[in-house]
């Protein structure tokens, strides 16, 4: 029964993805190690490959893993540290109501695997019962409108964001969902692969019913009904690419409007159950899939609607239930859809279900043990190093007329850095968790909590002190709506960042990383918001037509680019990140280059046999050390907004003269695009 907050796609603009925080993970040096450089290989040949070939044979993917990489050690990291805290938290005398209950209570009551395994399904008995007695249209609304009350959501996501046209204002956006395969296209594409797993999915939900005591016959029929109705929304629903478009994530309208296009479906009803009143409007952000899900709602058979919720019910608590639910959930999504081989233990599992609902509680905690205020202090001199350096690119650009340049500075002005933390942590009084309730009851109270905070937010001002991501989170984020760069204390650690090295290093790997998150700003959909945050026009005819002419060069360069047996990267649903990265990593090139000009001697000076220039370009390559299972790949290619990480590692420095300089590069060699392909944007 997870949810995850609803974040229309403008928004969730992210960078990929024990002990203090400066430590780097035992086999992830801070340094670049040299004899770890592949020598059948060069820089100017391929960048990644010369970095990371040797690194990568020496640490295979782990059994309960997908990828593995510079993130994932990170994140491992991360994990023990919370582990740790968590373990701690269960196992103190913890004042009543303080976070420190809270999450030590709910991770003590998903480790009790006796009781878990003991309950079964039981949790969900009466969630079936109701399903089994939803007959008609409008019972099937009111399921949806009463179980998204509770945290639940079925058929779409529901939450609150900053108005796309007044972004200081919180509204509702109610947003497409309802399948149960990654993504549409999954449903539609005619390849063996693609079929394989239509088939696989059907089979699953088939076993995944039996669980809950239906018959195999019965079961397979329902199974084909639900492939039959997902594959109805699916039709109706947007492609990836499509809903990248700001312009497909906002249509605002009154109520009557919303009405007339679910005339089963009442608005102000569901909004009323959710607790909230007094609204205007809302962003029913695809109305063709909404006008589509009212359309099957009155036309198809209740006994396969029944079949639907049962089944989406089912594998929303698989996670929480007993072994044979957490099995069959594994089979599927992690091994058929995703590769991986063995399940993570429970307290992985567990843990990760206490950060998803409880993740600032435990950041608070987190933050207090593993973030000393000196690499705050560091990583804010160095935003603002690159914010400069930005700032002075955009000037620069030759491509940009005077007024568009100027609307560019003022958005650049108004860049809000968030670092390490919150300034102001959120409250936490009014959510009960207890060590005696069982882990399905703990986890029903915070899904409901959570969704009365986010309800909460509907009508008000937008709180600019809050985050959108865990300070734990090895990751990093661009929200145009505030125009703010967020990097959480748990990536600010090497390779990324280390406050002891030279500056290259820190300025290919987190430098790189906040030129990136700045960039978004100027990406293909950032550069549709202005300095307030909101959808607004605010570039010249001429000046967009050069800019689309110039991101159109990098489409095609990832287009061409081959990621596993005949498959490409999608230039158009990567092409934000990857302006990102260009941009990204040009901002901080020359940023490193001011703070060599500062210290003479450093600029000349070589370390185990490399220039700053050349470490500055390696641990930008380093960073992107990352492999994946067949299977994660294929999948990352139909969902995934960023390209695999070799190509990531590659791309922006192939468009970079300063790379071909540095590493003495000739014309040809595979890093060196020429003049008529290389991409110039920001």
């Amino acid at each position: 029964m997870t949810i995850g907050i609803l974040r229309p796609l403008a928004l969730a603009v992210g960078f990929a993805l024990a002990g203090t925080a400066l430590a780097a993970p035992a086999d992830m040096n801070s340094s670049l190690n040299p004899a770890e450089f592949d020598r059948n290989s060069a820089p100017c040949t391929n960048l990644f490959e010369f970095v990371n070939t040797n690194w990568l044979k020496a640490h295979p993917i782990p059994g309960d893993r997908t990828s593995w990489g510079a993130f994932e050690m990170l994140d491992e990291r991360s994990l023990a540290a919370q582990h740790q805290i968590a373990e701690n938290a269960a196992k103190a005398k913890n004042a009543p109501g303080s976070i420190e209950q809270k999450v030590g209570d709910f991770y003590a009551a998903g480790m009790d695997e006796a009781a878990v395994e003991k309950a079964g399904y039981a949790p969900i008995k009466d969630d079936l019962k109701r399903i089994d007695g939803l007959n008609t249209p409008d019972e099937i609304a009111d399921f949806v409108r009463d179980y998204a009350a509770q945290g639940m959501p079925f058929l779409f996501g529901f939450g609150a964001e900053a108005d796309f046209h007044n972004s200081r204002q919180t509204i509702a956006y109610a947003f497409q969902g309802g399948l149960g395969l990654p993504e549409r296209d999954y449903y539609f594409k005619p390849d063996d692969a693609s079929k394989k797993i239509r088939d696989a999915y059907v089979l699953h939900v088939q076993r995944s019913l039996e669980l809950v005591g239906i018959k195999a016959e019965d079961a397979a029929k329902q199974a084909r009904a639900v492939m039959d109705l997902e594959t109805k929304l699916a039709d109706a629903s947007l492609p990836i690419v499509e809903l990248r478009d700001p312009a497909n994530q906002y249509h605002f309208v009154a109520f009557a409007d919303a009405d007339a296009v679910t005339p089963h479906f009442a608005w102000e009803k569901y909004f009323a159950a959710q607790g909230v009143s007094g609204e205007k409007g809302f962003s029913l952000s695809q109305p063709k899939f909404f006008a589509a899900m009212d359309k099957l709602i009155g036309e198809v058979p209740a006994d396969q609607w029944r079949a639907y919720f049962r089944y989406h019910l089912v594998t929303q608590a698989s996670p929480y239930l007993s072994k044979p639910f957490v099995d069959e959930d594994f089979a599927f999504n992690g091994q058929t859809l995703h590769g991986q081989k063995e399940q993570k233990p429970r307290w992985k599992r567990v843990l990760t279900t206490v950060d998803r609902q409880l993740g600032m509680a435990l950041g608070q905690m987190y933050v207090a043990q593993n973030f000393p205020p000196e690499s705050k202090a560091r990583a804010q001199e160095l935003v603002d190093n690159l914010r400069a350096a930005l700032k002075a690119r955009i000037q620069n650009v030759d491509w940009m007329g005077a007024d568009t340049k100027a609307k560019a500075i003022e958005k650049w002005d108004t860049f809000m850095p968030k670092i390490g933390y919150p300034d102001k942590w959120r409250d936490w009084s009014g959510l009960s968790i207890a060590r005696s309730s069982s882990y399905v009851d703990n986890l029903r109270a915070t899904l409901k909590f959570n969704h009365a905070w986010r309800m909460g937010k509907i009508g008000k001002p937008v709180d600019r002190a809050e985050w959108g991501m865990t300070p734990q989170t090895v990751n990093a984020y661009y929200n145009p709506l505030q125009n703010e760069i967020v990097f959480p204390a748990a990536i600010l650690q090497p390779p990324f960042f280390d406050a002891k090295a030279d500056d290259a290093l820190n300025y290919g790997g987190i430098g790189a990383v906040i030129g990136h998150e700045m960039t978004h700003g100027y990406d293909d959909e950032g550069a549709q918001f202005d300095a307030q945050g909101n959808l607004k026009n605010w570039w010249s005819a001429d000046d967009k037509t050069q800019f689309e002419a110039r991101t159109g060069k990098l489409v095609k360069q990832f287009d061409a680019y081959v990621a596993i047996d005949d498959l490409h990267v999608h230039g158009k649903q990567t092409l934000g990140e990857n302006i990102a990265d260009l941009g990204g990593l040009n901002v901080a090139y020359d940023a490193l280059q001011k703070a060599l000009a500062k210290n003479p001697g450093e600029a000349g000076r070589k370390i185990d046999g490399y220039t700053e220039d050349q470490r500055f370009f390696l641990n930008f390559g380093r960073i992107w050390a990352r492999q994946f299972k067949p299977e994660e790949l294929k999948l990352r290619l139909n969902t995934d907004v960023h390209a695999p990480a070799p190509f990531r590692a590659i791309a922006a420095p192939s468009n970079m003269p300063a790379f071909a300089t540095a590493f003495q590069c000739k014309a040809g060699d595979p890093m060196v695009r020429g003049a008529d392909v290389q991409v110039k944007i920001w």
